[in-house]
């Protein structure tokens, strides 16, 4: 696969994960679709520490993308593509 292959169908997977209804998703997929987006897309491997650190939504968005970031980005992108077509199926979209 090459790297305009996976960028194509990383960019459909993200489009098509809009027509999945977020409450169908349990909140732990969801942190993990939200870490593998953040590790696909950054330009940097280390996070940004977040301004109040008290916020425990995003302590948790924050743990979801630590636990992807040993991935290369296209690997996080073909994983994401992985569970969005999965869940597309699941839910017969």
């Amino acid at each position: 696969m090459t790297e305009k292959d996976i960028n194509t169908l990383f960019e459909e997977a993200f489009t098509n994960a809009q027509l999945i209804p977020q409450e169908s998703v349990p909140q732990d997929m969801q942190l993990i679709l939200y870490g593998l987006y953040k590790q696909a897309t950054s330009e940097t491997s280390n996070p940004l520490l977040f301004q109040n650190p008290q916020d425990i939504r995003n302590a948790f968005k924050l743990n979801a993308w630590m636990q992807v970031k040993h991935l290369k980005p296209d690997d996080a992108k073909a994983e994401y593509i992985t569970i969005i077509n999965k869940l597309l199926k699941e839910r017969n979209l």
